[in-house]
């Protein structure tokens, strides 16, 4: 609310005093959850900070400032890499002291280990699956479900129509018809080819 959004500005203002920071500008997003990336006054401090326009971004707390352990890691990469600092006032992290560094990977560290950690157990659910025999992927709809969209349209049936009464994509009614078109050309050809051969040996 409010009230709580003053009272960590005046703290934040009290505090970069103290460091004798120079505050370029202060960015709220009120109303909008710190679990959206997407926020406006975010992106116009970031864009700041890649124009190179601040050397220090201060937050009251990491969960203010970024959604996600992910998020936090790599916006953080990309202060490093323009040279700016992040201080983070609750947890008593500052990116341009020695121990704000160390701390600063070892965050890093335990992120990348987390990720690790779910995609090795992705694979390890995958693999159990497979041995199992299940199949894994979206299931194909059946042969069925292809006679009936093509049962329709040949009734004058519009795409849009057939994709509502079967619920299945207009993508999914588009592409079932096509394939279909094809092969009954297919079958066309070989028929006039085989004609065709025929006359030529009643010729001979």
């Amino acid at each position: 609310d409010k009230q709580s959004v003053d009272s960590q500005l005046s703290i934040l203002r009290e505090y970069a005093t103290k460091r004798e920071l120079n505050i370029i500008a202060e960015f709220i997003d009120r109303g909008i959850s710190g679990a959206k990336d997407n926020r406006p006054q975010l992106n116009k401090m970031m864009n700041l900070v890649r124009k190179r326009k601040i050397d220090i971004v201060l937050v009251f707390r990491f969960d203010r400032f970024a959604r996600s352990t992910k998020h936090l890691i790599t916006a953080l990469d990309e202060f490093q890499t323009l040279g700016v600092d992040f201080i983070s006032y609750s947890e008593n992290i500052d990116t341009s002291t020695p121990i704000g560094k160390v701390l600063f990977t070892i965050i890093a560290a335990f992120s990348s280990f987390e990720r690790e950690i779910i995609i090795e157990r992705v694979k390890n659910g995958l693999d159990t699956a497979k041995r199992k025999g299940k199949v894994l992927g979206r299931p194909s709809l059946s042969n069925d479900i292809k006679n009936k969209i093509i049962e329709l349209r040949n009734n004058k049936l519009s795409m849009s129509t057939i994709s509502n009464k079967l619920n299945v994509s207009k993508g999914f009614v588009h592409k079932t018809l096509k394939n279909s078109t094809v092969e009954v050309a297919e079958k066309i050809a070989t028929k006039v080819y085989k004609k065709n051969i025929k006359r030529k040996s009643l010729n001979i």
